[in-house]
């Protein structure tokens, strides 16, 4: 499993902070790893999503990778989140962006988190099967182990207004003048 990291080539390999692989790791959170992985590989490499979905699925979804013991995963499920963000990332980007502080744009934002937001974002807009804050959590442990600065901090952000503007059965709105936060912006873009 690699990433590159934000200041390096794209082909420098690169795995989340932290210990070995935990053998008990849930299948769906190693395919939302996996998927996270998938869509930073394929915006930094061009490659396309069947290819990824085939990659990931022959090498990289469980087995073993440089002598390291990956995660069994989750293969219907990280290919439906692979598929879906990519053909939502539209509507998705255009949330993403409209999340942003004043003047920032999307490109400026690390890859890594991107794909973070983008896999975190689909589910919460597409996957009502999946609990919000199953969802948040998840992508926030992906997060944190990518990140130590501020980013775990605004994908938790990010992810907890679109939670609160696609779910509000689930997630009743926060009391903000944030109109995400309030439920008024509309997720699915």
């Amino acid at each position: 499993m690699s990433l590159a990291a934000p200041d390096d080539k794209p082909s420098g390999p690169r795995k989340a902070r932290g210990d070995k692989p935990d053998a008990g790791a849930p299948a769906r959170s190693a395919a939302r790893l996996a998927a996270v992985q998938a869509l930073y590989q394929m915006e930094t490499a061009g490659q396309g999503v069947e290819a990824t979905i085939r990659e990931f699925r022959d090498h990289r979804l469980g087995g073993e990778v440089d002598g390291e013991i990956l995660h069994k995963a989750d293969a219907a499920f990280f290919g439906d989140i692979l598929r879906g963000a990519v053909e939502a990332q539209g509507r998705l980007d255009g949330y993403l962006e409209r999340s942003l502080a004043a003047g920032w744009r999307l490109a400026r934002i690390d890859a890594t988190a991107r794909a973070i937001l983008r896999a975190g974002l689909y589910e919460l807009i597409r996957r009502p099967d999946v609990p919000a804050r199953v969802v948040i959590d998840e992508y926030m442990n992906i997060a944190n182990a990518f990140f130590s600065g501020d980013e775990p901090a605004f994908v938790n952000g990010v992810l907890d207004r679109a939670a609160r503007a696609a779910r509000e059965d689930e997630m009743p709105a926060a009391a903000s003048s944030d109109p995400a936060a309030s439920g008024k912006a509309d997720a699915d873009g």
